[in-house]
Formats: C-alpha cells, structure tokens, sequence
C-alpha cells in the first residue's frame, strides 16, 4: 500500500491510497473463504465447495463486499498513517477494484486547520453590576402585579393601558383589505378583538393608539401604516385606513400588596414576597452578568487567532442557519415567495453565522485538548435530565431516542464539550465591574 497526500488548500487534502493487484486478491481470497464457509451448496460440505462455484453464485455479492472492505481499508489505513487531523470525507473518487489488477482510491478529505492560540486565560471583561436596587424590586413587583390585573369595564375615554373591544373594517386606497389579502382576515375586518392602549405588541400597527380617547359606542376612521417588513407580504409598506367602532373599555386595575395578595404567590407575609422578589432578581442580574461575560470571552478568543475554515463544516453550518431562519420566517407568516426572493441575503447572513461557530468551535476545541475538558457521563446526564423536564419526555425514552442516532449523538457531546470549555474561560476570566 502507498499512500500519496495533496494539498487543495489549507484544510483540503487529497489523500490517494494505491493497492497492488496482490493485496486485492489477498483481500479477495479471505473474503471467498467467509463466502465458502457459510454457503448451504448441494453435495458439498460448507467450506469444501470449489473457488469457481462460489464465484459463479455470489459474483456480485463478493464484488460489492471487496469493494466495501478495500475502500474502508485504504480509508483506515491511510488516515492513520498519513496522522491527519480528518474532519470529513467529502468525496471519492470512483474507481475499479479487482483482484486481478492495482487500484487507487482518492479520497477528498478536509482536515482540522493549524492554529495555535495561547492567553486565553485570564481574559480582561467588564461584569455588570448584581446590585439589586429598591427600584429593581418595586419594578419586578409591578410586574408581577400587572401579570395578574383584573380588568374592569368603565364609562370613560380609553387611556393608556386599558383594553378596548371594538370592530374593524380595512382598506387602501379605498380597496377593502379582504380583497388584497385574503388569507389573512384578522387584518381585514373583524366583528369584535381586542387591543391594550400604548402595547408595542398590537396585532395593527399604531392602531391601538389610534383607540386612545375614545369611549364605548365611538366611531373613528384611523390611518396606520404597515413597516417594510411586515408580516404580511401584500400589506408591506402600506398606509391603511381602519374604520372602527368601540364596543367596550376596560381599565387594568392592579391587586393590592397585601397580605392576601402576597399568600396567593406562595409566600406568607409582604415582607417574605419582597425577600423572594429580591432573590429573584438578584438570580436574574446573576444569570444577565454571566451570559454577558460568555459574550465578551467568546468575542475575545475569536478575535486572537485568524484561521482558515474547513469548507464542508461552514456548509452544514450555513444550512443548519439558513433552516432555522425559513422555519422562524414561515412561522411569522413570510410566504415562500418572499422567501425565494430574499434566499441569497439570507444565505450570505447563513453563511457569516456559520464561519463565527466554526471558528469558534475550533478554537474551544483546541483549548478543550489543551486543558483535558472532557464530557463525563454526569455532564450528558444532567443533559438527559434537563431535556426531559423541558419537553416532558420521560429521560429513559430520550435515551432510548438517542440510541438510534448516534450522529446526534455526536453532535450533542461537542456541543456540551464547547459549553463546559467556555464556562472554563468565564470562570478563569479577570473581571473588573462595571
């Protein structure tokens, strides 16, 4: 066997093996025995039927399986003898393998880039503060407050924060809004919805403060005017005109801090609902600081090295990406269309994405080597447990899942892998506060 390596680039190789003819017909000859023996052939005893019968009756189920067995043996052999870094196979070359003749397979390989990174302890970031104000706890208070409001109906104008019931009729330019989209009837005309006065979040844009001031049995033509990349391709950029009637307003009244209240969430007294607040908040700032230092670290060690990309991991990278963002899109409402029309802007933002986790993955690997990182079992267990609780799976059926895709697997161990080593670097990071 000889083995002949060939750059394509710096992460590319083309790694030929060549066979002489009496290395395949060795291979041959084994596999011929293993065909003999297990062979059921009238009037003869397994293993004692002649070379040629068993070549006339298994031709091509030899044929195949040599084909297999030496193009695993030249992959084996040859990646362990040339010691390259393989990644990926990304293509072979074909190639006719015979027992009565050489052969050489070619195999492009991309293999894991040269790089070497170093300081990478000790990273200078700047944490943000844990202290928990007066003002932080009234806010999360109020929040939890507001969270549980009751609303009430009342004789008034509608002002900020207050529901309105009311009915809708859309149009453009005089075209009723049922006519250009017609899929989408909730922007259209609807008999009865609601909408908070000042929510960002309304279903129309600006419609909900256009409902300020007005009260029960009020009738209002109010112009909006739909952002560029709204939801709904046929309404993009467009300025609208909703005929409205109030039905209803209700005013968001807030629970009282009181004891009552207080026992309702679980605690048994103000005072004991301020300290779980605090704690929650202080847990939250706590959770704000770390990812915000992963944040600073991450940019950090990219930052330290240049290195050149293994292609076939930027594509599937890239493909994962530009899949999450088609399926979040179609979820929005994007139709196919505007996707299609968007699809190289979305693989180029694709594509950028997937280089940074490469890079990254690359550099936390090296230093997951460096430092002898490893994912134990107890790591994958707490994996196991927190998928269970967060998809309500049993762990035994997740493990029984996963046993039937180890690609997923795989997967999964490097992600826990690149995980634990960044959380290595943020605890061996100098902090200064900020």
């Amino acid at each position: 066997m000889k083995i002949d390596i060939q750059d394509v680039n710096d992460t590319r190789k083309t790694l030929a093996v060549s066979f002489e003819a009496s290395e395949i017909a060795a291979e041959e000859t084994q596999l011929l025995k293993q065909f003999s023996k297990q062979a059921k052939i009238p009037g003869f005893r397994p293993g004692k039927a002649p070379v040629n019968m068993i070549r006339q009756r298994f031709g091509k189920q030899i044929k195949d399986e040599l084909r297999q067995r030496v193009i695993s043996k030249a992959y084996q052999d040859g990646t362990k003898e040339s010691k390259l870094d393989l990644l990926n196979v990304v293509d072979l070359a074909d190639a006719e393998i015979a027992a009565d003749q050489d052969a050489e397979l070619k195999f492009t390989v991309d293999v894991r880039p040269e790089f070497e990174i170093s300081d990478y302890k000790e990273l200078p970031v700047t944490g943000l503060s844990e202290e928990v104000g007066d003002e932080d706890v009234e806010a999360a208070i109020t929040q939890i407050r507001t969270e549980r409001a009751e609303f009430s109906p009342v004789e008034r104008e509608a002002a900020k924060g207050d529901y309105v019931k009311f009915s809708h009729e859309g149009t453009i330019d005089g075209q009723a809004i049922s006519e250009i989209a017609p899929e989408k009837p909730v922007y259209a005309k609807m008999p009865q919805t609601w909408e908070e006065i000042g929510s960002e979040h309304g279903l129309i844009p600006g419609l909900g403060d256009g409902l300020e001031g007005l009260k029960t049995g009020d009738k209002k033509e109010i112009e909006v005017e739909f952002p560029a990349d709204f939801t709904v391709e046929a309404l993009q950029g467009k300025k609208a005109v909703y005929a409205v009637e109030v039905q209803e307003v209700r005013e968001r009244k807030l629970p009282e801090l009181d004891e009552e209240f207080c026992k309702a969430q679980g605690a048994e007294s103000v005072d004991q609902f301020k300290e779980r607040v605090t704690e929650m908040v202080k847990g939250r700032k706590s959770q704000e600081r770390r990812a915000d230092i992963r944040r600073q670290v991450t940019e950090a060690i990219s930052d330290k090295v240049n290195i050149s990309l293994p292609q076939s991991l930027v594509d599937y990278e890239t493909e994962m990406a530009m899949r999450q963002v088609v399926q979040s899109n179609v979820r929005k409402g994007i139709s196919q269309d505007k996707l299609e029309e968007n699809k190289d802007e979305i693989h180029a933002e694709s594509k950028a994405a997937a280089e940074e986790a490469v890079k990254l993955q690359l550099i936390l690997t090296q230093i997951a080597e460096k430092e002898e990182i490893k994912v134990e079992d107890a790591d994958f267990s707490r994996f196991i447990m927190q998928r269970a609780y967060q998809s309500g799976q049993k762990p035994d059926d997740i493990v029984k899942e996963l046993r039937k895709d180890q690609d997923q697997v795989r997967r999964i161990q490097s992600s826990l892998l690149y995980d634990k080593t960044l959380e290595f670097l943020v605890d061996q990071a100098k902090v200064t506060e900020a």
